[in-house]
């Protein structure tokens, strides 16, 4: 639920199939989705109440979370979700952009099923990779 590529290393180390594994990281994903997207408010709220100082309207952080809003709306959110942002921070950033929530966990759903079945598949495969590509063997199963 809080790193995406979490999923596909935990799913090998079970030992699971990679359809099992992909599920799962999805499944993961989606769970930290729907709970941060229901508690976004309460937890903005909660992150002022405690916070000591008023935060920089203008940081690097909120001008490239803007630009990527701009330039690509939820759907670039959700593609930069698993890759850069994780599940939460993602979700924070759409809620903070008062994105409907069925908008959000249909892009990131989309965007969860496509990462996850390319990080799971990337992961399952790596060693077969290395030892087809000259590998010296320190990834076998």
């Amino acid at each position: 639920m809080l790193k995406f590529v979490g999923g596909p290393i935990t799913g090998i180390a079970l030992g699971l199939n990679w359809t099992e594994t992909w599920l799962s990281t999805v499944a993961g994903m989606m769970a930290s989705v729907v709970l941060v997207s229901y508690a976004g408010a309460g937890l903005q709220a909660l992150w002022a109440r405690f916070r000591k100082s008023t935060p920089k309207r203008f940081s690097s952080r909120t001008r490239l979370a803007v630009k990527v809003w701009k330039r690509a709306g939820m759907a670039g959110i959700a593609f930069l979700t698993p890759l850069i942002l994780t599940p939460i921070g993602g979700t924070i950033l759409a809620v903070s952009f008062k994105v409907n929530r069925s908008l959000i966990f249909s892009y990131m759903l989309i965007s969860a099923l496509f990462w996850g079945i390319v990080f799971t598949l990337a992961i399952y495969e790596l060693p077969e990779l290395v030892n087809r590509f000259g590998g010296n063997g320190f990834l076998k199963k």
